[in-house]
């Protein structure tokens, strides 16, 4: 009963949500009265400008939004004047989606609410709370508080949840109903990954075209706070640092580095402690805005890990993997229609891990903010092709 009246108001928030802000384009573009091709091409992928007004606390540095703070006569204050707020609503039809041989009507796949912006000088906020994936209430994932500029420098700090992979290729702004699958990698009964965690990320920019970024996080995903309140299971934090260089207009590479520690235990009660670290390059090649080419690689050792079946691996177990996507915008940010490819490539010392997809995705802009999406993928571990179409849409 409780469950149902939570969700019961969450509806309705949603709804009266929905009511002031019904005409329909997102909380940025409504703020500053701009399009949403503006940021992205196509919706959600990000632009360089789009990149670029993220890293400033989602401020466009040249331009004031009209009216954004009340005026209560307190300088110290800053208050929204009307709160920002966006919905991303998805739904697909699929085909034989992880060889089940059927087909099935996802729709809405999910319904996303999301916020954010600046709060005041060099200080913004940015979350979306899941209302509904695949018919389940997720909760909140991307939520934190950005410290933009710190001592007027080129330092920025983020503090919340957000996906640990986000400096390399972010998986909430792939275009492709199929994921990353190289970033969700746990061998084992591991719970340390390249997607959400909860930590500090710190971000620095030289004129040079050179970008470090280093992050602390608890290596526990996102799973609910222990008896003690805490949301880390042990004493340990783990650390990842990447560096990455614009080489021409056209090329970027980097390399990270991810180091972790943690307690596991089996259900029979049995401890260990496992050591792991990940590593890896990736490239981005783009041509005039029409192609874009990502690369990624990366290799993973753990000692020490058990199996859901509870027995216990060997030392130094080895995982490897990587992804190419090329993203074709015939027009630049004026077409109409794109394409993308994915493949997916995961091997394992632990069979079940291994992973290779192949996928082709169309797209249509209908709108701005609204594109509709066909999808094969073809799983060549399992031999089976899956198929799709779909509605991507935010307002």
């Amino acid at each position: 009963m409780k469950n149902t009246i939570i969700k019961i108001l969450l509806v309705i928030f949603v709804i009266i949500s929905l009511l002031e802000t019904a005409y329909a384009i997102p909380a940025f573009a409504r703020k500053y009265k701009m399009s949403c091709q503006t940021c992205h091409s196509p919706v959600p992928r990000l632009k360089a400008i789009g990149d670029e007004f993220a890293g400033n606390g989602f401020i466009f540095l040249d331009q004031e939004a009209s009216r954004y703070y009340i005026d209560t006569g307190d300088e110290t204050l800053s208050l929204i004047r009307d709160f920002p707020i966006a919905v991303r609503l998805d739904a697909f039809i699929t085909y034989n989606n992880q060889n089940s041989k059927q087909s099935d009507l996802s729709v809405p796949y999910l319904v996303k609410l999301l916020s954010g912006g600046s709060l005041a000088e060099d200080l913004a906020y940015y979350f979306y709370f899941y209302m509904s994936e695949r018919g389940e209430v997720v909760g909140v994932e991307d939520a934190y508080i950005m410290f933009n500029n710190v001592f007027g420098s080129e330092l920025d700090i983020y503090v919340g949840q957000f996906q640990v992979s986000d400096p390399l290729f972010k998986r909430e702004l792939r275009l492709t109903f199929e994921d990353y699958q190289v970033y969700k990698i746990k061998p084992g009964i591991t719970k340390g990954n390249l997607a959400y965690d909860r930590g500090i990320m710190l971000t620095y920019g030289f004129e040079s075209g050179t970008d470090i970024i280093f992050e602390i996080v608890n290596g526990t995903g996102l799973g609910e706070a222990n008896i003690f309140k805490n949301f880390d299971d042990d004493k340990y934090k783990n650390f990842i640092g990447r560096v990455t260089q614009d080489v021409t207009d056209f090329a970027r590479v980097g390399v990270f580095g991810y180091y972790g520690k943690e307690k596991i235990e089996n259900n029979f009660g049995n401890n260990s402690i496992n050591k792991f670290w990940v590593a890896g390059p990736d490239v981005t090649l783009g041509y005039d805005d029409k192609i874009e080419l990502n690369l990624q690689y990366m290799i993973r050792k753990d000692d020490a890990l058990f199996t859901d079946s509870d027995a216990l691996i060997p030392l130094q177990i080895q995982t490897k993997g990587g992804m190419a996507e090329l993203i074709f915008t015939p027009n630049g940010d004026e077409s109409k229609w794109y394409a993308a490819g994915l493949f997916n490539w995961i091997e394992s010392e632990i069979p079940n891990l291994d992973y290779k997809t192949s996928t082709l995705h169309l797209g249509y802009m209908l709108r701005r903010n609204i594109r509709l999406t066909t999808e094969f993928t073809y799983d060549f571990e399992n031999k089976f092709g899956q198929f799709g179409i779909g509605v991507v849409s935010g307002f």
